[in-house]
């Protein structure tokens, strides 16, 4: 991955001990965790404000959030939601996590990060993931609210300026073209200079309120190709393998290794993946050892035939990086600061 070279270090040790000393099959990479389903936006694209009343004004225990991490080993965690700075002890969770020495990426709309960015200290462990799905009109349009995008800006300066590293998350639909991919990534690199970005072509969540708006396979390779071409991907800093962008624009195919970026949530773990919920277990043990991993994916079920999300296909690409000397070679090249593509 395109990451910090200490981070990187950490993560490469981790999965040498997993595979080649433990050697296990199935291990986590990061744990998507999400401690509440409430969120302050409506977005189009997304299914987890559709939970009963009840359920949205559920918060998860400090205690129990932390626990569900070390239970399962995972060097790094993704806490979504939901709106994550909606939960009142936001910062504890992070705390000790990072305490723990946990790469924790607390992903956030930013409506609220400038009023609760005093709670978090900046740390090489801790970064915002700020969503941006588009420059001002269509990232407003995606999220359902106007001053969204503005807000968004001002709260990654701010926390640009007071020392914390900041990330992007970016999902596109099929009323994205090249030209709107190159333009939002433009501005998150070259203008606003965040640390790393992630993209993710949109997956059909089942409770999405639009449904009409998902790009299939074809689509996305054609999308995510025409937009990397001109050199853009060489210069643009991602958050991703570079194996995971091939598999983007469709020079690499993988099959779906949903057990690596396990989801942790209100409800226990979720089967088999923080976008379809196929039941949950008590214990990550139970996740892992109780699920038929062998019916899902492309061609398998056919709620996944039009994925290529993150959660499914980034943690094939690192382990096909770690198995080829090759990319090994190549992903170290990013890390140091050569050319990535």
């Amino acid at each position: 991955m395109a990451m910090p070279l200490r981070q990187t270090i950490r993560v490469a040790t981790y999965l040498f001990d997993q595979k080649v000393i433990k050697r296990r099959d199935k291990f986590p990479l990061i744990v998507e965790l999400e401690p509440l389903y409430a969120c302050n936006l409506k977005c189009e694209g997304c299914g987890k404000i559709q939970h009963p009343a009840g359920v949205l004004k559920q918060r998860m225990p400090v205690a129990q959030a932390v626990g569900a991490v070390l239970e399962s080993g995972a060097p790094m965690v993704s806490i979504a939601g939901g709106e994550p700075l909606m939960h009142p002890q936001i910062d504890e969770i992070v705390r000790q996590l990072v305490e723990r020495r946990k790469y924790v990426f607390l992903c956030t709309n930013a409506m609220l990060l400038r009023k609760k960015i005093h709670k978090f200290k900046p740390s090489p462990y801790f970064a915002f993931a700020v969503h941006i799905d588009g420059l001002r009109e269509r990232h407003d349009e995606s999220v359902a609210k106007e001053g969204v995008f503005d807000e968004a800006v001002e709260a990654i300066k701010e926390a640009q300026r007071r020392g914390f590293r900041v990330t992007t998350n970016s999902t596109f639909f099929n009323t994205d073209t090249p030209q709107t991919v190159v333009e939002v990534l433009n501005f998150l690199n070259d203008e606003l200079k965040v640390d790393e970005m992630m993209i993710s072509p949109a997956y059909a969540y089942e409770k999405a309120p639009d449904q009409e708006h998902f790009l299939g396979v074809e689509q996305t390779r054609e999308l995510f190709k025409k937009a990397f071409a001109g050199g853009n991907r060489r210069r643009w800093r991602f958050n991703h393998s570079p194996l995971f962008l091939d598999f983007l624009e469709g020079k690499a195919d993988f099959p779906c290794t949903a057990w690596g970026i396990p989801n942790y949530s209100l409800f226990g773990w979720q089967r088999p993946c923080y976008l379809m919920a196929d039941g949950y277990v008590p214990t990550y043990r139970q996740l892992i050892e109780e699920t038929d991993w062998e019916k899902y994916g492309r061609g398998k079920d056919p709620r996944c035939d039009n994925c290529m999300a993150h959660c499914g296909y980034e943690p094939t690409a690192v382990l096909a990086t770690m198995g080829s000397l090759k990319e090994s070679l190549r992903a170290a090249r990013e890390t140091a600061g050569g050319s990535r593509g």
